[in-house]
């Protein structure tokens, strides 16, 4: 997920824009709707534009191609665009709310938005020799925004959330130039420290005794993946790991400070460390702290 970065700063952009009284308006406002627009397309052009300098210069180019990467990495690259595609058509979508734009006209413009950045890259990915315009990646986009705008319409409401956690692996220090030199490119590129989860609170399902901001989580993992196309690398074999935990929902604390609201609506994708039951080649085992 190699735009993770991107992700991340685009976020904050735009969440310092849509926190200010998303609903205090109810018709579009020319002034906010301009400046919506600005934003957006500024940070989107931007970090396009700085994929380009950081990634895409330094490889060798070739004429437009497909590239079949289903099976790499266990799908865990899958996980990461589906869950990069929600959060920017989430954010964008309170963005263009906002600015005054209904509801309904938020949601469809943040997702085709959202799907229109995410392709832009998947072209840019066609030209490279290393790489290619995956179609399954594209799927994932299309699952992530489609997420979103599915809950929106049937719940009116995120019950389902995707969250990200990640922690160091030995594995990086094996294969450093493809998991990572240092501690932030390990986030970035190895798998096997990576973990998403789907979250949701039993409270926002009909549960009254349930808190709403505590959350059951269900993650998806892999070990002994040093090699995308291949189980089986350098004596090490490759593995799925399924989790349950607990996790908090921070935007459903009670907080009457401005700055943790925002901060706590930027930081919610991140799954925070609890005890987690974890199942891998037909063991249970229970860790008492999972990042």
């Amino acid at each position: 997920m190699r735009f993770l970065f991107f992700l991340c700063f685009i976020s904050i952009q735009f969440h310092s824009t849509s926190q200010i009284q998303i609903n205090e308006t109810t018709k579009t406002n020319p002034k906010r709707f301009l400046i919506a627009n600005t934003a957006i397309g500024t940070v989107s052009f931007g970090s396009l534009i700085g994929l380009q300098q950081l990634w895409y210069s330094k490889e060798s180019q070739e004429s437009f191609h497909f590239f079949d990467d289903s099976k790499n990495w266990m799908q865990m690259d899958k996980f990461g665009h589906t869950m990069s595609s929600y959060e920017l058509t989430k954010t964008m979508s309170n963005v263009y709310e906002w600015s005054g734009l209904s509801t309904q006209k938020s949601r469809l413009l943040s997702a085709s938005v959202a799907l229109g950045y995410m392709s832009a890259i998947e072209i840019m990915d066609g030209f490279s020799s290393d790489w290619g315009f995956s179609v399954s990646d594209m799927g994932a986009n299309l699952i992530g925004s489609g997420l979103f705008l599915f809950q929106e319409k049937y719940f009116s409401k995120q019950i389902f959330q995707p969250n990200f956690s990640f922690h160091p692996t030995r594995f990086s220090e094996i294969r450093p130039e493809i998991l990572g030199e240092n501690p932030l490119e390990s986030i970035l590129k190895d798998y096997n420290g990576q973990t998403y989860w789907i979250c949701f609170s039993p409270g926002n399902l009909g549960v009254s005794a349930w808190p709403k901001w505590l959350m059951l989580s269900f993650g998806h993992s892999i070990d002994g993946r040093l090699k995308g196309d291949s189980g089986d690398y350098m004596g090490y074999h490759s593995n799925r790991e399924f989790l349950f935990s607990l996790d908090v929902d921070l935007t459903e604390l009670n907080v009457r400070s401005k700055f943790l609201t925002s901060l706590f609506e930027i930081i919610n994708c991140i799954k925070i460390p609890f005890p987690t039951l974890t199942y891998k080649k037909g063991d249970f085992n229970v860790l008492p702290v999972y990042f």
